[in-house]
């Protein structure tokens, strides 16, 4: 569903390329995208937010409301298109992908757009629906007191809303947090914007070099990898160009692989919905350096892609749903409670 003739041909164009992929409708405006949906009733609609006649995430709500399904949104990198793009992914569309914007750029949104479909598991959004109404009806922001450490985050489709889950039960001033979420350069400002209106927490988008400070969530910015780095008894992010690592940058290994290398400081990480394997092998490599390594468990994953991985490989030392998981992180950074305090 794109109002532009040239998008709406490519993307059928490269998804009916696939033998295992049927395009069974295009539309110009949410009227007859509405038609569409009724007559064929898709499995996925991908969606431009910026429409004529009704814009993108008013329809958006509205099929939430009344015929939920996956959609991905499609959208420009605009200042508006990517502030709008956000809000449609707080209202429930699982990813967004930034519109072709040239001819090199057509064949790298096909293959994005084609990975995000076929990681899509039936039922998803209805179990991600009930996991987000028991969050909540769940009790306020864990109680951290006196916790100190690191905590790290990687997710990629539907990691959004799961991301938001988290740091809503966090309070605001919990121990620093590195956050990787797979998303288009310009999107990742309007993301941390998003969530710091919305969050205990302060959330910026990581600039590097910056002293990482408690009370304050750091997201990686689009097309960059983020690190973290010892600075004396200091840590810091660390910002940096460099090849794709499973087809993305940032990406969620080259974080964690970083916290591995740490020495002296407590850490949990947390490895959300997501497709491919990005991050697997950074949770085998935090595990092995006696950090808290925990999945998300398939009930309330989207695309149970990247936790599965990491169980499968021996990375994560718990599988949580997203409701279990503020107090996981809690227990991991809590000092230990002392022999007397025990046995009391």
């Amino acid at each position: 569903m794109d109002d532009s003739a040239i998008v709406r041909k490519m993307l059928a164009d490269a998804l009916r390329s696939e033998s295992d992929l049927e395009v069974v409708g295009v539309a110009a405006d949410p009227f007859v995208a509405r038609d569409l949906i009724l007559q064929h009733k898709p499995d996925v609609l991908t969606l431009d937010v910026e429409m004529p006649r009704m814009d993108g995430l008013t329809f958006l709500r509205r099929l939430m409301e009344h015929y939920p399904l996956p959609v991905i949104i499609v959208s420009s990198v605009t200042q508006t298109g990517s502030r709008s793009s956000i809000e449609a992914l707080a209202a429930g569309a699982i990813d967004v992908i930034a519109k072709p914007g040239g001819p090199h750029s057509v064949g790298q949104v096909g293959e994005r757009l084609k990975r995000a479909i076929r990681g899509i598991r039936p039922g998803a959004l209805q179990r991600r629906a009930a996991m987000t109404s028991r969050i909540a009806a769940s009790t306020g922001p864990a109680t951290l007191g006196r916790a100190s450490g690191l905590i790290l985050i990687g997710a990629s489709t539907g990691g959004t809303q799961a991301i938001e889950a988290i740091l809503t039960r966090l309070p605001a001033d919990t121990p620093p947090i590195l956050i990787v979420q797979h998303m288009p350069a310009q999107f990742t400002r309007a993301f941390a914007t998003r969530l710091n209106t919305v969050c205990p927490m302060q959330v910026v988008e990581a600039a590097g070099n910056e002293t990482i400070k408690r009370g304050v969530a750091y997201v990686a910015p689009g097309d960059y990898h983020l690190m973290v780095e010892a600075d004396g008894l200091e840590l810091r992010t660390a910002v940096r160009t460099g090849p794709m690592v499973h087809y993305q940058r940032p990406a969620v290994d080259v974080l964690f692989q970083s916290a591995a290398k740490l020495r002296g400081v407590r850490r949990v990480a947390l490895l959300l919905t997501g497709m491919g394997a990005d991050g697997a092998d950074g949770m085998v490599a935090l595990r092995q350096a006696n950090a808290v390594t925990i999945a998300e468990d398939e009930q309330s994953c989207v695309v149970f892609g990247m936790p599965k991985e990491a169980i499968a490989r021996g990375g994560a030392a718990h599988v949580a749903t997203l409701l279990d998981m503020p107090r996981l992180i809690a227990d991991s950074l809590l000092p230990p409670k002392s022999q007397t305090a025990a046995a009391v």
